[in-house]
C-alpha cells in the first residue's frame, strides 16, 4: 500500500509538471502502433448493465480515466470527448468509454448525471464503474497508466482526491491498444483524430504487431 501511494504521489507530481509540455515527447506512444490486447474486464455502465471486453470488439474505441469531482484535467477530457462525439457522429463504429477512478462516490446514478452535463449519447459514450482495485489494476497493469487515490495529507489545495493519466487510449476493432494521446495537448488531439479516421475506415482486423511489450514499457516510461 505504501509503495502504491508513493507511486501515486510521484505520478501526480509528474502529471502536474508535464501536463502542458509539447507533445513531441509523447509521439512514441502515438501513430497506430500495437501496444497489446486490452485485458479482460467486467465493469458496470451508468445504466446498470455489465460491460466487458467483448463489447469493444467490432468497434473503434477511445478510452480514458476520470472522476466526477475532479478539479483538474477531467473537465477538459470530457469536453474533448463531447467534441469527438459531435464531430464523429456519423460513424456508428465509434465507441467512447470513460472509467471512473473514484468508484466509491461515482455510482451509476452519479455517472448518469455527469454524462448529462456533457451531453453524452448513452448509446455511444459509456461511463463505467466497478470495484476500486479492479479499476486500478486495469489502468496500471492493462494500460500502464497511473490511477491512485491520494492520501488526505498529500492532497493539493485544488481539491483533487485522485491522480490518473490525462491520456486518451485508442483501441481498434480487435480490442488492441493502438496509441496514447495527451488530451490536454491540441497537437496530440489532432493526431488522435487523424489516427481515428484511419481505424474507422479500416474494417479488416490487424494482422501483426508493430511494437514489442519491452519497447512498449520503455516508451511509456511509467506514464
Amino acid at each position: 500500500m505504501l509503495i502504491s501511494v508513493s507511486v501515486g504521489i510521484a505520478l501526480w507530481k509528474w502529471q502536474g509538471a508535464s501536463r502542458f509540455h509539447d507533445a513531441a515527447d509523447d509521439r512514441p506512444l502515438e501513430g497506430l502502433k500495437d501496444f497489446g490486447l486490452v485485458p479482460p474486464f467486467s465493469f458496470v455502465e451508468s445504466n446498470g448493465r455489465q460491460v466487458t471486453r467483448s463489447d469493444l470488439e467490432g468497434k473503434v474505441s477511445i478510452l480514458n480515466f476520470i472522476y466526477t469531482t475532479c478539479p483538474d484535467t477531467c473537465p477538459i477530457q470530457s469536453a474533448q470527448m463531447t467534441d469527438l462525439q459531435r464531430d464523429f457522429h456519423d460513424y456508428d463504429a465509434l465507441r467512447l468509454v470513460s472509467i471512473t477512478v473514484d468508484p466509491k462516490r461515482d455510482t451509476p446514478a452519479v455517472l448518469r448525471e455527469y454524462a448529462k452535463r456533457f451531453h453524452a449519447d448513452a448509446e455511444r459514450w459509456w461511463f463505467l464503474t466497478g470495484e476500486r482495485d479492479a479499476i486500478y489494476h486495469f489502468a496500471q497493469e492493462g494500460f500502464h497508466l497511473g490511477a491512485v487515490e491520494l492520501p488526505h495529507e498529500s492532497r493539493p489545495e485544488s481539491g483533487a482526491t485522485h491522480t490518473h493519466s490525462p491520456r486518451f487510449v485508442l483501441i481498434d476493432r480487435t480490442a488492441r491498444i493502438r496509441g496514447y494521446y495527451v488530451s490536454t495537448n491540441p497537437q496530440a488531439m489532432g493526431r488522435l483524430r487523424r489516427d481515428l479516421k484511419i481505424l474507422l475506415a479500416d474494417k479488416t482486423p490487424m494482422q501483426s504487431s508493430t511494437r514489442s511489450a519491452g519497447n512498449f514499457i520503455s516508451a511509456m516510461g511509467g506514464r
